[in-house]
């Protein structure tokens, strides 16, 4: 009897730590019972408290990985974490055109959770024009709607503000954006534009500060139900119910903001228990 799964590709930096990017994505992946290939941008020498140097992956070795992926396990779903220089973004982008047939999901890694920018201009530029183009969903925070408007003197703090900035995001690049309302103090909806429609998904705001790598745990279950066949709005429910529980499982690790527990779905059996009798 053969097990067949979905597929899922994620695309981003690394967290030694465990808690963000590839690591994060592939856990996600494997909780949400979808079948996780990882390229890797960049590695990141991060933890729980912060980012402490980043080195980007050669040209070769980045489209390798690329080739390796598609032309073996072409994934049914994308999602785009930190995508590198501009350099890297073009070489991503030329084998999505090349390779790819299934809905990409970018999430504009801008800042890191600890407040270290991730991105220069030149970056941006080359995410919005090379990579926006191409994706179903980008699911950027408040703080990266604010810099991806340039929304100088004009913060985004309301429902209305928040309804307003991802109508004009969707518009200026004409494709469909989910705007993260965890930043927001008056609590944690999203809404989503797309082909100018908004819709709203509610949230209850969790007391816990451990929410390192939410918003690639969250990127990355939304495409991993638009791999299992899922519509976007039904991915992203489920997205959300899913990092609900991530985060309320309560997870302490780190001495800075630490991660969620991917795993909360899934039955823990301590190892002292299985071995053998």
């Amino acid at each position: 009897m053969s097990l067949i799964l979905p597929s899922f590709l994620t695309i981003a930096g690394t967290d030694p730590s465990g808690g963000a990017g590839i690591q994060a994505d592939l856990k996600t992946a494997a909780a949400l019972g979808v079948y996780g290939s990882s390229v890797v941008t960049a590695l990141v020498a991060q933890n729980t408290t912060g980012v402490f140097l980043t080195e980007p992956v050669g040209q070769e070795m980045l489209a390798a990985q690329l080739e390796a992926v598609f032309t073996d396990i072409p994934p049914q779903a994308v999602k785009i974490g930190m995508a590198g220089t501009s350099v890297s973004i073009e070489i991503i982008a030329e084998k999505l055109r090349k390779y790819n047939q299934s809905p990409v999901i970018v999430d504009p890694v801008m800042v890191s959770t600890s407040g270290h920018s991730l991105l220069n201009p030149e970056d941006v530029n080359a995410l919005t024009s090379r990579l926006f183009p191409l994706a179903a969903l980008v699911t950027p925070n408040i703080p990266e709607a604010e810099a991806l408007l340039s929304t100088k003197g004009r913060r985004i703090c309301t429902g209305k503000d928040m309804e307003k900035a991802a109508l004009e995001l969707s518009q200026v690049f004409q494709t469909s954006f989910l705007l993260k309302g965890g930043h927001n103090d008056q609590g944690a909806d999203d809404v989503l534009c797309c082909n100018g429609s908004v819709t709203w998904f509610s949230g209850k705001r969790i007391n816990n500060p451990n929410t390192h790598g939410t918003g690639c745990t969250l990127s990355s279950a939304i495409a991993c139900g638009l791999a299992a066949g899922m519509g976007l709005e039904d991915s992203i429910c489920a997205a959300k119910s899913y990092l609900n529980g991530a985060l309320k499982a309560g997870l302490k690790l780190g001495k800075g903001r630490g991660p969620l527990w991917h795993g909360w779905k899934t039955e823990t059996i301590p190892l002292s228990e299985t071995k053998r009798k």
